[in-house]
């Protein structure tokens, strides 16, 4: 089993007596985005284990993708003593007012997954954004043979991310910077013509959203019977909109390729029944240990760089980068990122139960374990 794992599973059940007496009554404070997408409640949990089984005392907020609530949340964190803050943005340029209250207090902010564009931000904890993407790029290529397609002409269409989350375009355009040769060499067409970030894009990653666009794409351009052989979707809960709607609305052959991210348990269960053809997964268990890692280094005054990794420990790969993410011009966040993974029906069990993030049943479907 992964580290994070073991060590949720062993200190949730442990005496305090090995916690650090520096962590006693510590306030954490973590601002998660919304309970309305899986992924945020298994990030809440863990980070909630993990800080607590440290010894910390945690402050968990969910804001319902409301940003004035995020930002009252947040406040109220400063206010009620909170040592540090762990900070998943619902929009990553909306929260100036009170990164500027953190920064007086003296409290340094972790943005936790999504970069918050602010000089105040102390360090970034994420996975490879761009790299996710261009996993889902390079597996349509894989599938699809496309370096040996001749003469074959496959048509796709992009579903993208919420325009305030600062990982959505890197994830669009990992995937997007992959796909384009064979989209300039006519390999892939982009029946709608909808190829830029703007047009695709999907507000607070939403299902129902992503779905009637789908809808409408389809009514648009393949009302006819015109085979859809593609939809890269970047996250889980577009593409579960995008499957419903080639379900419901599609008049072609519906074994469309479908890429998605984060091992939405609905999701992988359309893997199972070969409606999804694939997710990148993030492991936030692992992304708990870093960020925990982290702030005990951070609230210690301990020198943070390339060798947490080694201290630390972790059984899992993560970089240290001070180059590829800046809050503003000139003016680049330490980063720790992580790797994500392909999940297909080929290694639902390699990847995703033996390392004990989810079960799997008699019949296959699978469940996350938190």
């Amino acid at each position: 089993m992964k580290k994070s794992l073991v060590v949720l599973a062993a200190l949730a059940t442990a005496t305090m007596m090995a916690v650090p007496a520096s962590a006693e009554g510590e306030l954490i404070g973590i601002a998660m985005p919304t309970q309305s997408l899986e992924r945020w409640n298994r990030d809440g949990s863990y980070l909630e284990e993990q800080f607590k089984a440290a010894g910390y005392e945690v402050d968990l907020k969910f804001s319902d993708n409301e940003v004035d609530q995020q930002v009252n949340d947040i406040q109220n964190m400063i206010s009620n003593g909170a040592k540090l803050l762990v900070v998943s943005a619902i929009d990553g340029e909306a929260l100036n007012t009170v990164m500027d209250e953190a920064v007086e207090a003296g409290i340094p902010v972790i943005a936790y997954d999504r970069l918050i564009m602010h000089d105040g931000s102390s360090y970034y904890v994420s996975f490879d954004n761009y790299t996710v993407g261009t996993l889902q790029g390079q597996f349509v290529v894989d599938t699809l043979d496309l370096e040996n397609a001749g003469d074959a002409v496959y048509n796709i269409e992009f579903t993208a991310g919420d325009p305030a989350d600062n990982n959505a375009g890197f994830f669009f355009n990992g995937a997007f910077d992959v796909l384009k040769p064979y989209i300039d060499a006519g390999t892939l067409n982009v029946v709608s013509g909808q190829t830029d970030f703007d047009s695709v894009a999907t507000p607070a990653w939403d299902t129902q959203t992503a779905l009637e666009r789908m809808q409408n794409i389809l009514a648009s351009y393949y009302a006819d019977g015109t085979q859809l052989d593609v939809a890269l979707c970047s996250n889980d809960s577009t593409a579960l909109g995008v499957t419903q709607a080639i379900e419901s609305d599609y008049a072609g052959d519906n074994t469309v390729l479908i890429t998605g991210q984060d091992g939405d348990e609905a999701n992988l269960a359309n893997i199972v029944d070969g409606k999804q053809s694939m997710t990148v997964y993030k492991a936030v268990a692992n992304e708990a240990v870093v960020t925990l890692d982290l702030a005990k280094a951070i609230l210690a005054g301990d020198t943070i760089d390339a060798g947490l990794i080694d201290a630390s420990g972790w059984d899992f790969e993560c970089a240290y980068d001070t180059e590829s993410y800046n809050t503003s011009e000139g003016h680049n966040c330490p980063s720790f990122l992580l790797v994500p993974t392909v999940v297909t029906t080929d290694n639902l069990q390699e990847a995703l139960v033996d390392p004990g993030y989810y079960t799997m049943d008699d019949d296959g479907y699978l469940h996350p374990t938190n």
